[in-house]
């Protein structure tokens, strides 16, 4: 570790043996003479780019008529109570709702591609580009909004960007109708024919994180000693403690206490997995728990101390898988996911599957938490990221891609307001939307996917199609 006269290098890391600790945002970062805020003000917007799959009961002529998924009121005034999205009713300053967007290259545009909407959308979400139909290698989608970034930003990192999911992404070949499964198993696409992998496993990702630049061997020998991370790195901790001011040292200390709880239980989780007990998912890595809600978790937790520390600026995060049948004991339904989602439109049936909806979308406040209580300049991380969750179906049961599930949550780095309700005009491509984010974390963008023009995602004024 270097540490000069003057301040702190932002790119400063702990090192040990197998580990590598990036540090959070401190004071002893900024330059002598410069205003803190001024400084926090130059970085980089986080962005995290969410998927759930299957759409939602709102996009159904009951759900548009109960509010189900967005509120009655558009412009600020509006009420989540009603809705799926109740749960982010404590971060409504950071919350920009999008509402009546379609996503038309989801649709199938020539007769081999009816019915095969499960199979090719997860592949439009953040391409908005029409995949090509093929069970073969020679896969076509589009580069995606996150890899625009990555592409453009994420060399000022030391990685890129990370590619998250919850559910098994580990087939081959075909899935139906006609589809490579790599269409159903990444959001995320480097060009039009360069699909990424995601991390499933909350190990695997967190050993990439915190062991960048060591060898396999490196850290095969630290988890061999079942020592944390960090216990590989405590002469550099103290070494650096010495050198900071209390404010520093205080916020050093919560950030590593962050780092050592979430490898305390991603242990957890595989000494209980490899106990020999029955396990709810039999066939997931020993890392993965079979609770969606901790796993979903520990995937949130590891994103808000990469952001943190810049690790990496970009994440997106797959967390559903078209066609699941798993059960949430926790949103109080007991039917499969795709079962669900499949209501025949009877108000009992898409009243059931909004329960579903609203139990995926509570997890979201946990992340956002997270990221309002790490400071960051003279605000908060969460004033620094945008967090994007959507879907690329609107109503699952009939394969429709209208009225889709859309919205942001922080504020872009003071670029997005917040506390806003935007009803697009029927007809009006969730790539619209999209564009105006790109722009709005800094890309050149011209189009993307089937856009027609930016959308004002500062204003409640209804946009138009064109």
């Amino acid at each position: 570790m270097y540490l000069s006269q003057r301040h702190l290098s932002r790119r400063t890391m702990l090192r040990g043996v197998g580990a590598t600790v990036a540090l959070p945002f401190l004071e002893a970062m900024l330059p002598a003479g410069r205003a803190y805020a001024k400084s926090a003000a130059a970085g980089k917007v986080r962005f995290a780019a969410i998927e759930m799959v299957h759409g939602s009961a709102g996009a159904t002529v009951v759900g548009t008529e109960k509010h189900l998924w967005s509120p009655a009121a558009t412009g600020r005034a509006f009420d989540l109570g009603p809705t799926s999205m109740r749960a982010l009713e404590p971060f409504r300053e950071h919350l920009t709702i999008i509402s009546n967007t379609d996503v038309r290259n989801a649709e199938a545009f020539e007769l081999p591609e009816i019915g095969g909407d499960h199979f090719r959308s997860s592949a439009v979400f953040l391409t908005q580009a029409h995949p090509r139909q093929t069970q073969g290698s020679d896969v076509r989608a589009g580069t995606s909004i996150d890899q625009h970034y990555a592409q453009k930003f994420g060399q000022e990192t030391p990685i890129p960007s990370m590619q998250l999911c919850i559910e098994n992404v580990d087939q081959a070949g075909g899935c139906s109708y006609g589809y490579s499964c790599v269409y159903t198993d990444t959001i995320s696409w480097a060009s039009a024919e360069e699909p990424l992998p995601m991390i499933r496993d909350p190990r695997v990702a967190f050993d990439q994180l915190f062991g960048v630049g060591a060898t396999a061997e490196e850290r095969a020998v630290r988890r061999k000693e079942d020592k944390s991370i960090l216990d590989w790195v405590t002469t550099e901790i103290a070494r650096l403690q010495k050198t900071l001011g209390p404010v520093d040292r205080a916020r050093l200390s919560d950030y590593l206490d962050d780092v050592r709880e979430i490898e305390r239980r991603i242990r957890k989780v595989e000494t209980l997995n490899s106990s020999g007990e029955q396990r709810a998912l039999p066939g997931a890595p020993i890392g993965v728990p079979d609770s969606f809600s901790e796993h979903v978790k520990l995937m949130f937790d590891l994103q808000a101390v990469a952001f943190a520390s810049d690790i990496t600026r970009v994440f997106s995060f797959k967390m559903g898988r078209d066609a699941s049948g798993r059960v949430y004991p926790e949103s109080g339904v007991s039917t499969g996911f795709h079962p669900a989602s499949h209501h025949q439109g009877r108000e009992d049936r898409v009243t059931e599957f909004a329960k579903i909806n609203a139990y995926h979308v509570s997890l979201i406040p946990y992340f956002l938490d997270k990221l309002k209580q790490t400071p960051e300049g003279d605000g908060t991380l969460l004033d620094q990221t945008l967090v994007m969750y959507g879907s690329p179906m609107g109503d699952s049961n009939v394969h429709n891609h209208k009225r889709c599930p859309l919205f942001l949550a922080g504020h872009a780095g003071g670029q997005l307001k917040g506390q806003l309700h935007i009803k697009a005009a029927d007809g009006t491509p969730m790539a619209n939307a999209m564009l105006s984010v790109g722009q709005m974390l800094g890309l050149d963008l011209p189009s993307f996917g089937d856009s027609t023009a930016p959308m004002d995602l500062n204003h409640a004024a209804a946009t138009t199609a064109k």
